[in-house]
């Protein structure tokens, strides 16, 4: 060991393409990127300022916007960036500090729509306990657990890494530092490694979305028992949107961490990647805002006074 070199920096690889099919990447994923900043931004800023938004449901979806902006803006610009350069480098210290942020900030995500979807079953299935059961204390400390949880375990995820040993291979065979993709280059046993992740993936992956399951299989069976055909309608929208998001994160993610291991897992961890911190932050403010009426109407109402506000 005392005569390898060990390795200060990272290589991205990123895209293998062209010249000019990384300009036009760069112009699409600008475009999602900004859709998904001001999308999950107006959605915070609607919530804040209309007091009937003032509910638990809403105070989780303000937290989902916060977690959204802060997970593309965690790699997105970076990965913009190295699209217009030649040499994608990225430091020692800067590729932990993805690691963490990203790791921190999906695993936050995947308590924090179990935490959701807890909610919509006590409002569906205990609707006169409701504001009971889901007082703001209540709210406050699912909240702060999800937080705390994700961010914990995504502090131990870059201890673990930054520990190793990186002797001669540099190159990151991804689009930023990811975490598998980084431990393929350490030279060194990473089976402690390899054991945590798939500790946590059990803990705050799978747990989670079983008991989200597990809820909308109470909540269904609630809806059926309603007599009316509008009524289940009506109940089951209220939590349509959540079941959306719910696919579509816990769907990729699974795949992500949990798929077996082939020769095209690296592509393929590319391509879900590229759907979880592209796709998703601006799939959700467009799923919530266009399939609730009460979000809509927030937005219009924020909307007009702002074009009135300098006529006053």
């Amino acid at each position: 060991m005392e005569n390898q070199t060990f390795v200060t920096e990272f290589i991205i690889l990123g895209f293998s393409t062209g010249e000019n099919m990384q300009f036009f990447m760069f112009g699409i994923f600008s475009v999602i990127y900004t859709v998904s900043l001001v999308g999950n931004t107006l959605v915070f800023v609607v919530i804040c300022h209309n007091s009937q938004l003032h509910t638990p449901m809403y105070f989780f979806l303000c937290h989902l916007s916060i977690l959204d902006i802060c997970y593309a803006s965690s790699n997105v610009p970076h990965i913009l960036g190295n699209l217009l350069l030649q040499r994608k480098t990225i430091s020692f210290v800067g590729c932990g500090t993805q690691i963490y942020l990203y790791m921190a900030l999906a695993l936050t995500e995947c308590v924090l729509l179990a935490v959701m979807s807890y909610d919509r079953y006590v409002a569906i299935c205990h609707p006169l306990r409701y504001n009971v059961i889901m007082n703001w204390r209540v709210c406050t400390t699912m909240v702060t657990c999800s937080w705390t949880c994700g961010f914990l375990f995504g502090a131990i995820q870059v201890g673990l890494t930054l520990r190793l040993p990186f002797c001669s291979l540099n190159e990151v065979d991804h689009f930023f530092c990811e975490l598998l993709a980084v431990l393929k280059l350490a030279c060194a046993d990473i089976t402690i490694n390899q054991t945590v992740i798939f500790t946590a993936c059990m803990l705050i992956l799978l747990f989670p979305f079983l008991f989200v399951i597990v809820s909308y299989l109470h909540i269904l069976a609630t809806i059926l028992r309603i007599h009316s055909a509008a009524g289940r309608r009506k109940t089951f929208s209220t939590c349509s949107s959540h079941l959306t998001v719910v696919g579509l994160y816990y769907g990729t993610a699974i795949i992500m961490y949990m798929g077996p291991m082939t020769s095209h897992s690296a592509f393929r961890g590319k391509i879900l990647f590229l759907f979880y911190s592209f796709i998703n932050p601006m799939l959700n403010p467009l799923i919530y805002s266009l399939r609730n009426e009460q979000v809509k109407g927030a937005l219009v109402k924020v909307l007009r006074r702002e074009r009135s506000f300098p006529s006053t």
